[in-house]
């Protein structure tokens, strides 16, 4: 079972950690309770996740919402700058990022809607090692919070000047937000639309077409992938079954929570546990072989935590 790290324990109380480091070995697969922005410099190596394994280049950002787990491989002078958010601080402190639209694109909108919880775009090479400089300068700020959030405004909006020209998206709808935060706050509710909208005096439809507006996805599709999010969560950090995970998130039937999970994650549940164990491991859900491999030694949780807190490697 891989390592999950926790927002609580590296974080040291503030919403923001990171870091860049320079891979010449695997990275082992690992979940997150927080969301992780990860810009690749140069070098080369792979990506692993529920999915399989991909090559990265440089100016690529992946994108990594909550529970969802990866692992790097092959890696040869890879340099990877991690810039990481707590899950509780953009509900909190950081929800403002949500009124931002290119913003909210990024951080919410693409990862969530997207494949699995996993989303990869692309930056300029160039605005890419822009936002490793400001990556790594978020590891020598120690003046305070102000400081720190500043430093992750600067990246994120390198990175979201760098993507490509997008349409202007509108500012997120209150009801929408609201709704959100209500999700958040008990995935285990037995969420109706019609007891949604009521709560914030809209009709059901409205609120519907709005959440589509705002998120790509309708309000019980995005209650879904918050609670895969969960789940992924649960079932690589603890020994729970599977049928006492989905009844955590709001699933208590372990054969429609299988067949969610799945449909969101691409893996059911039990897959998706062996994935993450041994993300090299062939199956036939994803992930195709690339030949023998050279034996790496990958970093651990531990490990990793150090790599992330100093610049270099």
């Amino acid at each position: 079972m891989p390592e999950t790290l926790h927002e609580a324990s590296l974080f040291q109380g503030g919403p923001v950690w990171g870091g860049v480091h320079r891979l010449n070995s695997g990275v082992a697969a690992h979940a997150h309770d927080f969301l992780e922005i990860a810009v690749i410099g140069t070098g080369t190596g792979r990506h692993h996740t529920s999915q399989g394994d991909h090559p990265v280049r440089r100016g690529q950002v992946l994108v990594l919402r909550p529970g969802a787990w990866h692992a790097f491989a092959d890696c040869h002078d890879l340099v990877v700058a991690n810039c990481c958010i707590s899950a509780r601080g953009l509900r909190t402190e950081l929800s403002a990022l949500q009124q931002i639209p290119v913003l909210r694109d990024l951080l919410w909108t693409t990862p969530v809607s997207g494949l699995h919880g996993v989303a990869t775009t692309e930056v300029d090479p160039e605005a890419a090692d822009v936002a490793i400089t400001q990556i790594a300068d978020l590891t020598t700020t120690r003046t305070g919070n102000g400081h720190l959030l500043g430093r992750l405004v600067t990246v994120l909006g390198i990175l979201a000047d760098g993507r490509p020209t997008r349409p202007a998206a509108p500012p997120v709808h209150p009801a929408v937000a609201a709704t959100i935060t209500r999700f958040e706050s008990d995935l285990a509710t037995d969420w109706r639309l019609d007891d949604l909208a009521a709560t914030v005096n809209l009709d059901p439809a409205y609120l519907s077409r709005l959440f589509t507006r705002h998120t790509g996805l309708s309000p019980l599709n995005y209650l879904a992938r918050l609670r895969a999010e969960q789940a992924a969560v649960l079932l690589t950090e603890s020994a729970l079954p599977n049928s006492r995970v989905g009844a955590a998130v709001g699933w208590p039937d372990p054969t429609y929570f299988a067949r969610r999970f799945r449909t969101l994650v691409g893996l059911t549940p039990s897959q998706y546990r062996e994935r993450a164990r041994d993300p090299m491991a062939l199956s036939t859900t994803g992930g195709k072989s690339h030949g023998e491999k050279k034996p790496a030694r990958s970093l651990d949780a531990a490990e990793l935590g150090a790599a992330l807190a100093r610049v270099g490697g």
